[in-house]
């Protein structure tokens, strides 16, 4: 199962066999590719023109033109359900969250301090656990507020170790 917003209204889809539903109900189409990244879709005694603008994958975001109108397509598969359903929603944009210590150690080195802007994938700190060191790096793009800890400090797992 998928959700699909498109602009601000969500609907369910599910392959089902032979048929789509869409919203729990079949949908029967004639979609045919006219050219690169257009299509042409016959629904319900109606022709549509559709054109792919663009499609980002990371995101899982698709622009397209349906008639010439511009929409914005957000898909979610059923792992994104899942994820979204526990509170681990993983798309909530690039900026960087709170660090905390994924397991227990000792923090080994700090590379950033506060007022450090860091981008997506940055090291900030090395955690040293279980003999080996753990280069943790930001989830997101950010500006450190705090950091929590200083170097040799021991830490446990879930602990605050720097807010953006």
């Amino acid at each position: 199962m998928y959700s699909v917003s498109i602009d601000n209204s969500v609907i369910k889809v599910e392959n089902s066999g032979d048929s789509i539903l869409v919203n729990e109900e079949i949908v029967s189409w004639d979609f045919k590719k006219t050219g690169e990244r257009f299509y042409h879709i016959i629904h319900g005694g109606k022709s549509f023109n559709l054109e792919l603008v663009d499609i980002n994958p990371a995101e899982k975001t698709i622009k397209l033109k349906l008639n010439n109108k511009p929409a914005t397509v957000k898909l979610q598969d059923k792992f994104d359900l899942l994820l979204e359903k526990l509170g681990m929603n993983t798309n909530q944009g690039n900026l960087a969250k709170d660090i905390k210590a994924p397991m227990p150690g000792l923090i080994f080195d700090i590379k950033v301090s506060v007022g450090d802007e860091v981008k997506k994938g940055d090291p900030v700190l090395i955690l040293e656990a279980m003999k080996m060191e753990n280069i943790i790096k930001s989830p997101g793009d950010g500006i450190v507020k705090a950091v929590k800890i200083k170097k040799g400090d021991s830490v446990e797992k879930n602990q605050v170790l720097i807010q953006f």
